[in-house]
């Protein structure tokens, strides 16, 4: 934050043109965003007419919305998801024309809402926007960023083959039928890999609550979108999707555990591990891990957690 504040009388006006008492945004809560802006854009204290033209160059109405989002507030909540998520889902399929990048537009919407906690704080994505751009370009701009970090991120899991970047000699005998092909680079222990995280996964899984299971079941394996989860568990979407950010993490850190507690892996054993299970997605089945059977209504009802509709 500056260590100067917005003149009051200004703070009031720009908060009139962003209409932001409509998502019930106070005047002192909007002020503190202009200010954080301010404090991007000037390296020292500006004069008052450099603050104004600033300030009122500023996509003010997207501010005020993005403020109120950051806030929780319902309505604001409705709007932006109603408004922004086609837009979204369009700059995922540009990303990704067969689909890949969809998931990723849906796990935004966590991030947004605020995943992570500090001092028992919810920190919103929203706090990093300061309207110099339109809320459409920032958020294409966060997707494009997101999907640049997985990439980097498979490519890691990819890469934890040969780490003496040494060429192998292909060998003159037929391989080993327990060596299987991963990342085209042969991995001698690729089979016990999978099978390990395949009992890992699964007791991870097993050791969610009801309603995090139920919430995964239906996202994973029926294939239902946001908007469908949150009719039927009487959740919003960004709830729903902070959720399901939260027990993706809760299973990796258990899987994490349980490799080096209970397996004694290293921590490069554990990357090849979780490379093994990249490279032959097929081997893990969620409708197995989920523990989905044939008559999966009547067991996702003898599942649902009482006050899961709540």
């Amino acid at each position: 934050m500056p260590s100067w504040r917005l003149p009051g009388a200004l703070a009031a006006r720009l908060h009139e043109t962003a209409r932001a008492d409509r998502w019930d945004v106070p005047v002192a809560s909007f002020a503190a965003v202009l200010e954080r802006s301010a404090g991007r854009a000037f390296a020292t204290s500006p004069d008052s007419r450099e603050l104004e033209r600033h300030l009122t160059s500023l996509h003010l109405e997207d501010l005020a919305l993005a403020c109120a989002c950051a806030s929780g507030h319902e309505g604001a909540w409705e709007h932006f998801v109603r408004e922004y998520r086609p837009l979204l889902y369009r700059a995922a399929d540009a990303i990704d024309p067969r689909g890949g990048s969809r998931e990723l537009a849906d796990s935004l919407y966590g991030e947004l809402f605020g995943v992570v906690e500090r001092a028992g704080e919810r920190r919103s994505l929203f706090q990093y926007f300061h309207g110099r751009s339109s809320l459409s370009t920032w958020l294409r701009a966060v997707l494009a960023q997101r999907h640049v970090d997985r990439v980097r991120t498979t490519r890691r899991f990819e890469s934890l083959t040969a780490e003496d970047g040494g060429s192998k000699e292909p060998p003159q005998h037929d391989p080993d039928p327990s060596l299987v092909q991963a990342g085209g680079v042969r991995q001698p222990h690729a089979e016990r890999y999978v099978e390990v995280m395949r009992r890992a996964v699964s007791a991870a899984v097993a050791r969610l609550t009801p309603k995090d299971r139920l919430r995964l079941g239906y996202y994973y394996a029926d294939d239902l979108t946001l908007a469908q989860i949150g009719r039927a568990l009487k959740e919003h979407e960004a709830t729903v999707s902070r959720n399901l950010a939260r027990a993706r993490r809760d299973i990796r850190r258990d899987v994490e555990r349980q490799l080096r507690d209970q397996e004694h892996m290293s921590p490069g054993q554990i990357q090849e591990c979780f490379a093994a299970v990249v490279d032959d997605v097929g081997a893990l089945d969620v409708t197995d891990l989920l523990g989905k059977r044939k008559d999966s209504r009547d067991e996702r009802s003898k599942e649902r957690p009482e006050g899961a509709s709540a």
